[in-house]
């Protein structure tokens, strides 16, 4: 048998809009798209969060 190691693709990333946790001591968020509300709550605190972006993959 043969095993070749095969070139692994580079994933494009690209600028996302989320919503991050405002708590400082919380690592929550989630993408945009994913938020049912208009200003969502952090489900991990319930603290308020704010809209920012981040870098993700496409």
């Amino acid at each position: 048998m043969n095993y070749r190691k095969k070139p692994l693709e580079e994933v494009p990333y690209e600028n996302t809009p989320i919503w991050s946790c405002t708590k400082e001591d919380c690592k929550g968020w989630m993408r945009d798209n994913f938020a049912f509300e208009h200003e969502p709550t952090c489900p991990l605190c319930s603290s308020p969060m704010v809209r920012e972006t981040k870098m993700l993959p496409c």
